[in-house]
């Protein structure tokens, strides 16, 4: 029987090495790769398939959580534990396809039993949600994001609009008409249900589009 290959995702390399720390003393389980960002992640799953990815959400380039939709898109059957230290997060995470999502700050004490109730085909959450969870499940965040809701385009433009840059610079540096742009910006309010300009450039930030 093989041993249940891992991929760790984090910018943060002293952080990687603990995660690896925990992981290698525990029989079964093998550390395969590392990548600092969503984007090196994917040109890992190019040459070789873990059983499970566990992976940040605040890295660059691609953020975990479009790095944890398209993995899910590519490899349906890769398990996903999303280590975080934002709470805000989790409906997103869950919402992308991860199995689990595990607080940073529980990672001493939930990791090995994390990983083992996902290599189970259960879903985890770190303790810290336990209160919560019934309020997620009935009403949800407002104006919550889905990785499906937005195209690419769209998401481009989001990031294009937290930068600060007008419906004019964004057409300028798209090549695309001012109608076009200003058009992608609504359709990004609705589907995200945001009321005016100020609600979708908080947004864009809260969500790290920078």
């Amino acid at each position: 029987m093989h041993p249940y290959r891992i991929i760790l995702a984090d910018d943060h390399a002293m952080f990687r090495q603990g995660v690896r720390k925990i992981i290698e003393e525990i029989d079964g389980l093998e550390i395969i790769g590392e990548a600092a960002d969503g984007l090196e992640l994917l040109d890992l799953l190019k040459t070789m398939t873990p059983d499970m990815i566990i992976l940040d959400i605040s890295m660059p380039h691609i953020r975990g959580i479009e790095a944890c939709a398209e993995v899910k898109k590519i490899h349906p059957e890769i398990k996903i534990l999303v280590m975080t230290m934002h709470k805000e997060f989790l409906h997103q995470g869950i919402s992308a396809g991860a199995n689990g999502y595990l607080l940073k700050e529980d990672t001493d004490t939930e990791l090995v039993a994390a990983i083992a109730k996902i290599k189970q085909g259960q879903t985890y959450l770190s303790p810290a949600f336990a209160d919560h969870v019934y309020d997620l499940i009935t009403r949800g965040p407002k104006g919550d994001f889905t990785p499906d809701s937005l195209t690419n385009r769209e998401r481009q433009i989001l990031k294009l609009v937290a930068e600060g840059n007008t419906s004019q610079k964004i057409a300028d540096l798209l090549f695309i008409t001012i109608r076009t742009a200003q058009n992608h910006r609504a359709n990004i309010m609705k589907k995200l249900k945001l009321k005016n300009n100020a609600e979708l450039v908080q947004y864009a930030l809260q969500n790290r589009y920078l």
